[in-house]
């Protein structure tokens, strides 16, 4: 039998209404198991063990009247450390800077205050939000829970860690790039990337996302129908629209796939990795699904165009640090980003343009096919001190081209684990539909998982790393 902190927020609300274990008795096994992996895993940020007693101890009491308030209420969430929460700043993985106290909770935030989720404190982010790395000059360095040796991925690099070590079931990661999908797969979870805006945020951006990482589709499904309420902050958010999240039944008998197993640039795809995502595509077919070969959808031009854009809007942040505060950023983002301090306006705008280019390339896919199947990462893993996986600052942005191109289409878009390595690393695949059909991307993910059927497994943490610190 599964223990407490093993639990997902579906069978923790089916406990807590059947009066097998209260939220209290959950917080206790949270807290007792954290104490024992957050130093080595160091994947939290403001993390207040008595402020979450305390939330469970009032949940508790309104279970045990029989009058719960909300749909998650006493079920543990985390934040990413870029969503603010009310009285605390935003550090953005530095510290540095004017740290302004936010004088509200952002809206993710907000929707899960509402339906009374258990905050149990913010995860911990890289640089900027710029690396997809556990690695930051302000909350040290984040580790794989699967191998301490090994890198998270991120940019939600803490609630990729959180989710995999078992820290409560519901973690809010962000994702302008593949910052919530890469952490999933590089830790064996759930992250999905909804149609931009269906979650409202703020700071909205291009592209930026909030969505779910949890370790089961029912648990990304129970997610959004709390997260995907409107809020005017959001100047992109998507209308409201009344979509049934719990229901993930779907017939795909007819649907067509497309199966894009080249990026088109990058890195090249590891061989274990092609494997595993032919094996999901085969399961898909095999209930109905009709396969279509696809060529990428990225070009080289594209990602360096919008490389060339994203170095200039990190120039601009850096240039509100005193030159003392630059030289406390991480090195690699300082060797990345001074490139941007040379561009022509006229570079960063034909950049810019690429983005664009990418929404005509990504949408044109859906005139032929249904919903897309990929891999999610190129690698399967990389060192934890890396600030990526070419560890190369020159060329930050080689693993991250199975993702972009479909937040500038802003098209949703999931990854769930389909097995482990040779090495015993877990292994993404990636699904992606049309914009909008956000619903569809969760029923063929839950029709996936169910298929795969992987026995259920946890990572162990090893003697030999019995007394290494996170390095906070």
């Amino acid at each position: 039998m599964a223990e407490l902190h093993q639990l997902t927020a579906t069978e923790l609300l089916e406990g807590y209404r059947l009066k097998s274990f209260s939220p209290k008795e959950v917080a206790v096994a949270l807290i007792e198991h954290i104490d024992t992996w957050e130093p080595h895993v160091n994947a939290l940020y403001a993390y207040q063990s008595d402020m979450f007693m305390e939330a469970a101890e009032v949940s508790t009491q309104r279970w045990a009247k029989g009058q719960p308030s909300g749909a998650l209420d006493g079920v543990p969430v985390t934040l990413k450390e870029l969503i603010a929460t009310q009285g605390m700043p935003v550090p953005g993985g530095t510290g540095l800077g004017e740290q302004v106290i936010a004088n509200q909770d952002a809206p993710p935030a907000t929707r899960l205050d509402e339906d009374n989720a258990l905050l149990l404190g913010k995860t911990t982010c890289p640089d900027f939000g710029m690396l997809s790395s556990g690695l930051s000059s302000f909350h040290g360095l984040t580790r794989n829970p699967w191998n301490l040796a090994c890198n998270t991925g991120g940019s939600s690099s803490g609630a990729g860690a959180a989710a995999a070590a078992g820290f409560g079931p519901l973690h809010v990661g962000t994702d302008i790039g593949g910052s919530i999908r890469l952490p999933a797969a590089w830790c064996g979870v759930v992250g999905f990337k909804p149609t931009l805006g269906r979650v409202p945020i703020d700071p909205y951006y291009v592209g930026r996302c909030a969505g779910p990482m949890t370790r089961s589709v029912d648990d990304a499904a129970l997610m959004m129908s709390t997260l995907a309420r409107t809020d005017r902050r959001d100047a992109m958010r998507l209308p409201p629209e009344v979509i049934d999240w719990h229901n993930l039944n779907v017939d795909i008998r007819g649907l067509r796939i497309g199966v894009m197993m080249e990026a088109g640039c990058g890195l090249p795809l590891d061989n274990e990795i092609r494997h595993h995502v032919e094996q999901a595509a085969k399961q898909l077919e095999a209930i109905g699904a009709k396969l279509v070969p696809l060529a990428p959808v990225l070009t080289r031009e594209m990602l360096d165009g919008l490389d060339r854009f994203w170095q200039a809007r990190q120039w601009n942040e850096l240039l509100k640090l005193s030159p003392e505060e630059r030289e406390q950023v991480l090195p690699a983002i300082l060797a990345w980003a001074d490139g941007g301090a040379r561009l022509s306006g006229v570079e960063v705008v034909q950049g810019f343009q690429q983005t664009l280019v990418m929404r005509r390339a990504t949408e044109t896919v859906f005139e032929q096919v249904d919903a897309v199947i990929s891999p999610t990462t190129p690698n399967i893993a990389f060192p934890a001190e890396w600030p990526s996986p070419t560890n190369d600052p020159r060329q930050p942005f080689e693993h991250i081209v199975y993702n972009v191109p479909w937040n500038m289409g802003e098209q949703p878009a999931i990854s769930l684990n389909a097995g482990f390595s040779r090495d015993d690393m877990p292994i993404g695949v990636q699904l992606i539909g049309p914009r909008f059909a956000d619903h569809l991307v969760l029923k063929l993910a839950w029709q996936l998982e169910k298929c795969l059927a992987l026995p259920l497994r946890w990572p162990t943490l090893p003697i030999t790393h019995a007394s290494r610190k996170g390095g906070r």
